[in-house]
């Protein structure tokens, strides 16, 4: 499997990695820890040295499956983890919280659930609007000093936040939604990351199983499966998004001898210095691995996907319904 190194870290990693929310349960209806534990191994076993995860997924359970499935299958020298810090919930719901002081007891949290001493990829998950961004920096840059990270990454950070983060700490990554339905980070994080050395994680390759081809018009999403108000999941949209998916399927076949959802990673691999984060619950989940490696999307297959999107979706919408509160509650401590 390709390899990339994770900013100037010297962390080398797999170019998928398993991104772990939907094996937290929450909301994703639900999870089963003996089939999670087994798509971990499983995903190991193809090569996928990289697991993303974070507190909020699951509000610990999926750094703790993690943490059970590497150290009862011996398998964290061979794995990367990148988990997150940032989100705290109370009664169910989620808010930010970057303080130095909260991060202190939240790495010592993380590390516990996942079982190890060091995090490899510690990443904010949002930008915390009521803690400067200074002290959220320095407060992960003395935890690389002290070896208790490896490198330092952001997520859903805007150029200008990061470049306020960046002059207080070394930033080796930011991990943005970006597939081929969601492509707002071309206008201005992607060109940063590209300029300022950083490694992309992108999350969301799938676009919560859109990209997959598995997603139909009659698909039904139970409990707190968060595609129930996901608008992309909606009528007027769905109908768009579908005929766009099988007409990216039509060319992925025609052009590459592949499936959609083996088109869909392979495209956000060409975009750049990128990660694609896979998201999965069951083994059999990633059996489309092996159709990655070894070919890409040439300049006149992207120009046709462009055409497809254009001419399929005219009514898109961004992922932004997903992003928790800006302001803390009055009772967070």
């Amino acid at each position: 499997m390709e390899q990339i190194e994770i900013g100037t870290s010297g962390l080398k990693t797999s170019r998928i990695g398993l991104g772990t929310w939907a094996i937290g349960g929450w909301m994703w209806g639900g999870t089963d820890e003996a089939q999670s534990i087994a798509t971990i191994r499983s995903a190991v076993e193809r090569g996928v040295t990289l697991i993303d995860t974070a507190p909020a997924y699951g509000f610990g359970r999926s750094e703790e499956i993690i943490g059970k499935a590497l150290a009862e299958g011996n398998l964290r020298d061979k794995v990367q983890i990148a988990t997150k810090l940032g989100l705290a919930w109370k009664n169910g719901n989620v808010y930010r919280d970057s303080r130095p002081a909260r991060i202190r007891n939240e790495i010592e949290d993380s590390l516990r659930r996942l079982r190890t001493d060091v995090i490899d990829l510690y990443q904010v998950h949002w930008p915390d609007l009521e803690t400067p961004i200074a002290d959220t920096a320095e407060a992960l840059e003395e935890l690389r000093r002290e070896g208790k990270i490896r490198a330092i990454g952001v997520s859903n950070y805007t150029p200008a936040q990061m470049d306020a983060f960046r002059k207080v700490a070394r930033l080796d990554a930011v991990q943005p939604p970006y597939n081929l339905l969601e492509r707002e980070i071309e206008a201005d994080v992607l060109p940063y990351a590209k300029g300022a050395g950083l490694t992309v994680l992108s999350y969301g390759s799938l676009c919560r199983g859109l990209l997959t081809g598995a997603i139909t018009a009659t698909t039904k999403f139970v409990g707190d499966d968060l595609r129930k108000n996901d608008p992309k999941f909606q009528p007027p949209r769905l109908p768009q998004y579908l005929a766009a998916v099988r007409e990216l399927d039509a060319l992925a076949r025609q052009r590459f001898g592949k499936t959609v959802l083996a088109l869909a990673v392979r495209w956000v691999l060409d975009q750049g210095p990128t990660i694609a984060l896979w998201g999965a619950r069951k083994p059999s989940q990633l059996d489309a691995i092996g159709d990655v490696d070894g070919w890409h999307v040439d300049d006149k297959a992207k120009a046709e996907i462009d055409a497809i999107l254009k001419r399929s979706v005219t009514n898109p919408i961004s992922p932004a319904f997903m992003a928790p509160p800006e302001k803390r509650p009055p009772t967070a401590a």
